[in-house]
């Protein structure tokens, strides 16, 4: 049996990523779903980065609850164990994760470091980036074609500039 090139198999390196991909990709989407809702010109960087943490935060733990609760009615297991909390926590935490980047640029927007349009535009452009990066990595999983992980990349990154660009029509 030939030893791959790089001495690793391509999928153990990329492990915790595909495990954590969909929590990547919807945190991607709900950050930018929030920041097009968002008015952080009238309401602040500080203010912005607590709303923004905040609600992806809130979402995440209502997956968990709902996780826990759903898995429990129909396996009849005993839910508050820690076992269904670290499952549930271990299915979810990602999504909270891709807020942290936004979050942290919106307090260095607030300590004056960057205009609150750049805050968003470069909490924007990181998400798109998410979503471009895990749309290629899912056409190369599928086909490992030059080809595929491009349009996988130009789909998901378009949902991503979309979603972008109708915060800007909004405001």
């Amino acid at each position: 049996m030939a030893m791959p090139r790089h001495g690793l198999h391509p999928h153990l390196a990329w492990g915790p990523v595909h495990r954590a991909s969909f929590g990547l990709i919807y945190g991607s989407i709900l950050v930018l779903s929030l920041l097009m809702a968002m008015d952080e010109a009238r309401d602040g960087p500080f203010e912005a980065a607590i709303v923004l943490f905040g609600s992806v935060l809130a979402v995440t733990l209502a997956k968990i609850f709902a996780e826990i609760l759903s898995h429990g009615m129909e396996t009849g297991e005993r839910i508050l164990t820690r076992k269904a909390i670290g499952t549930a926590w271990q299915h979810s935490h990602s999504t909270l994760l891709v807020a942290n980047v936004p979050t942290a640029i919106f307090i260095v927007a607030g300590l004056g470091w960057l205009s609150v349009p750049t805050a968003t535009g470069l909490s924007q452009l990181f998400c798109i980036s998410v979503l471009v990066a895990l749309g290629a990595r899912v056409g190369w999983v599928i086909d490992h074609s030059w080809w595929l992980p491009i349009a996988g990349a130009l789909f998901s990154g378009s949902v991503g500039v979309g979603l972008a660009a109708m915060k800007h029509a909004i405001h």
